[in-house]
C-alpha cells in the first residue's frame, strides 16, 4: 500500500504561535498520534510511504528512514515525488504522480493542502486531510481504514 504523506500539518501540527521542538537530527518531533496512526499502518499493512512534503528533497531516502526511526517509526519502504522544480501545487504534483504511474496497489494521500480538494474523484476519493494546526490524528484511523477496505474491494 502507498500512503502519500505530507509532513508539516500532518506529522507536525502547525503551531504559529511558536517553532515546533527538534530532535537531534534537526528535524521536527512528529506528534504523538500522527505517530500512533503512522505505526498502525506502517505494523499492519506492507506500505510504502511516499513523501508529498515539501522537505522531500533536503534529505536522502536513507535520510529520511532514519528521521522516522527516530521517531518512533520503522518504515524501510520510503519513495518520494520527484523535486518540485517548476512550483507545482500539491494537487498538480500529485496528479503528475498518478499521470505517469500505473499503480494497482491501494493507496492512501493524507495531506492538509485545501488544494487537494480540487483532485479529480478517483484521486479524491482516496484523501484524508488533516487540520493543518492539529495533524494527523487517532480520529483520522477509521477513514484511511474506509478507503484501504473500498481500494481492496475494487481490485478483487
Amino acid at each position: 500500500m502507498l500512503v502519500f504523506l505530507d509532513i508539516d500539518g500532518v506529522m507536525v501540527p502547525v503551531k504559529s504561535h511558536r517553532a515546533p521542538d527538534l530532535l537531534q537530527d534537526g528535524f521536527p518531533v512528529f506528534s504523538t498520534q500522527a505517530t500512533q496512526v503512522l505505526n498502525k499502518l506502517v505494523n499492519e499493512q506492507d506500505v510504502t510511504i511516499m513523501l508529498t512534503t515539501s522537505h522531500k528533497a533536503n534529505y536522502s531516502l536513507p535520510e529520511w528512514v532514519n528521521i522516522f526511526k527516530a521517531r518512533g517509526i520503522q518504515v524501510t519502504n520510503i519513495q518520494s515525488l520527484p523535486e518540485n522544480i517548476h512550483h507545482l501545487t500539491r494537487k498538480e504534483e500529485i496528479t503528475n504522480w498518478f499521470n505517469l504511474h500505473n499503480i494497482s496497489e491501494d493507496f492512501v494521500i493524507i495531506d492538509d493542502c485545501k488544494s487537494l480538494n480540487d483532485l479529480v474523484p478517483y484521486l479524491k476519493n482516496h484523501l484524508v486531510l488533516t487540520s493543518a494546526m492539529v495533524g494527523l490524528t487517532m480520529y483520522h484511523l477509521p477513514e484511511i481504514i474506509n478507503i484501504i477496505n473500498s481500494s481492496e474491494k475494487l481490485l478483487q
